[in-house]
């Protein structure tokens, strides 16, 4: 996978291989291949996984939304442009691919932003996974969510699947759609868990876009703290998990967002957070 750096500020960034925008404190990623209900290539992989990296360090963008063009989230994994050229590939290209395909998850999941995916229609393979790795889903009735590795003789253990699929939706749940590879309806995703709500087709983007700006309006670095906590007690057991969150709250104590909270409650009035 090519590296693509990309320099502050992002709002300047010019994608190549998805579309990029930024409105205010909210960042957008669009999908951009209709044509092929937007499935994912080595370049796009590549974009995403820089894009995610450079979120870490901005300090203006504080959500990002996920969406795809035409009315489709993403169907994976381009058959012609991935999937075919990986089978000429040695256990060692291989590897090099899924650990890249990786790569995009674990920069979801450290950028301190919240992602909102807004997942219409297709959402399957890399495309379902995109979606999990997301920190908020809003769906409509007619997305249909499929992890379907196993439909093309591949385990369901992709890209950190089996860590964070079942934490979602609860192991059970998570192993029927890992072995089975059939695909969730809205109403039925909505039900598991997996989508926090469903909308019209025609207000996705846009209550997306409210959601974001919402989470970018309130205490953006207590947002962040609770992001990396949900992600590190994975690992933690209980006990060890109040201690962290003892010290993470206490940091978020001596930031002015929590003394801006304060003196608007004395005041009878609604905080303005400014994310520090």
């Amino acid at each position: 996978m090519s590296q693509i750096p990309i320099a502050p500020p992002l709002s300047a960034y010019q994608a190549r291989h998805v579309l990029w925008s930024v409105e205010g404190k909210v960042a957008t990623i669009t999908l951009n291949r209709p044509e092929r209900k937007n499935p994912l290539t080595f370049d796009s992989y590549a974009e995403l996984v820089a894009l995610f990296r450079a979120l870490a360090a901005d300090t203006e963008i504080k959500t990002v939304v996920v969406t795809g063009a035409g009315g489709n989230f993403c169907s994976g994994g381009d058959v012609f442009e991935i999937i075919a050229p990986l089978l000429d590939r040695d256990m060692a290209g291989l590897l090099e691919f899924t650990r890249m395909t990786g790569e995009l998850v674990k920069a979801m999941r450290a950028c301190p932003q919240p992602i909102v995916a807004a997942v219409d229609g297709v959402c399957a393979g890399a495309g379902a996974i995109l979606a999990m790795a997301s920190d908020l889903r809003l769906g409509t009735a007619r997305s249909r969510t499929a992890f379907l590795f196993t439909r093309v003789g591949l385990a369901g253990c992709d890209m950190g699947a089996c860590a964070i699929l079942p934490r979602i939706i609860g192991q059970g749940r998570a192993s029927e759609l890992l072995y089975t590879g059939r695909s969730m309806d809205g109403a039925e995703a909505e039900r598991w868990g997996f989508l926090n709500r469903l909308v019209e087709p025609e207000a996705l983007l846009q209550e997306a876009m409210a959601l974001a700006r919402s989470l970018a309006d309130g205490p953006t670095f207590a947002h962040a703290i609770t992001k990396r906590m949900l992600h590190q007690e994975w690992d933690m057991g209980v006990d060890q998990a109040i201690e962290a969150e003892a010290q993470a709250q206490a940091v978020c104590m001596q930031t002015r967002d929590f003394r801006r909270a304060y003196e608007a409650f004395a005041a009878k009035a609604k905080p303005v957070f400014e994310g520090n």
